[in-house]
């Protein structure tokens, strides 16, 4: 899925969250209070929002299935804000959650929202 804005589109995100943590071990010891011991970087995790709206030039129901697709697919890809790649590797999106904002009387989908979480792919 490709982030754009134009006259006639937008397709974007907001409220980007990055989390990184460690991984460590705890070694008991007895009598004495457990040893730590650093195991090296956990995977990174994103998240973001995305909204779609039909007055913005995109389907909302369809792009929300697109990133149901990406999820089920566990395709990993490089992942480019700003024209800089974010992270070393890869992403794979974890987990969307979708919500259906704005349902016309068609049942159609005019306004859309969707969650996204993904994690470091590392392909090494």
């Amino acid at each position: 899925m490709i982030f754009e804005v134009t006259h006639e589109k937008v397709r974007t995100f907001d409220e980007l969250t990055r989390s990184a943590t460690a991984r460590w071990s705890k070694h008991e010891r007895f009598g004495q209070k457990p040893r730590s011991e650093f195991l090296g970087p956990d995977l990174d995790s994103i998240s973001f929002k995305m909204r779609f709206d039909a007055q913005y030039g995109v389907n909302p129901k369809s792009e929300m299935d697109k990133l149901l697709d990406l999820c089920r697919s566990g395709k990993a890809d490089t992942l480019i804000i700003g024209g800089t790649p974010i992270g070393r590797d890869q992403w794979v999106i974890t987990s969307v959650k979708q919500s259906w904002t704005a349902v016309d009387n068609q049942g159609r989908v005019i306004v859309g929202t969707a969650d996204v979480t993904m994690e470091e792919y590392m392909r090494k």
